[in-house]
């Protein structure tokens, strides 16, 4: 049986991880009115989704320590994605409202 390289658990970690600032993003009036009911979904489950990247990472790196364990190869890409979705994740928990700025700074100009 083939491991798994642990992208699903990365992009997992980084799907759970952008879902808490679902409420920050700017992407025009029509999708503002969908994202302000969202929003006080998102507040409330922002614990849990966090808490949710923590454990795919975690899953991931076990899966690539048994994938090295089993002989098994690893992709250069499964690496690159878990060791960046650990360094959003942690941005995401550390600094949420700095990430969220830069966002909206950043794409301000394409929503008008």
């Amino acid at each position: 049986m083939k491991q798994k390289s642990g992208i699903s658990a990365s992009l997992g970690a980084i799907v759970s991880s952008l879902a808490t600032m679902g409420c920050c993003l700017p992407l025009g009036f029509a999708a503002a009115l969908g994202t302000a009911g969202a929003s006080t979904v998102f507040a409330t489950l922002r614990p849990w989704l966090l808490g949710i990247s923590v454990v795919l990472l975690g899953v991931g790196f076990w899966q690539q320590r048994t994938a090295k364990q089993c002989a098994a190869k690893r992709s250069y890409l499964s690496a690159v994605l878990l060791w960046s979705a650990l360094a959003l994740v942690v941005g995401m928990i550390l600094f949420p409202q700095e990430i969220a700025g830069f966002l909206a700074d950043r794409f301000a100009g394409s929503a008008k």
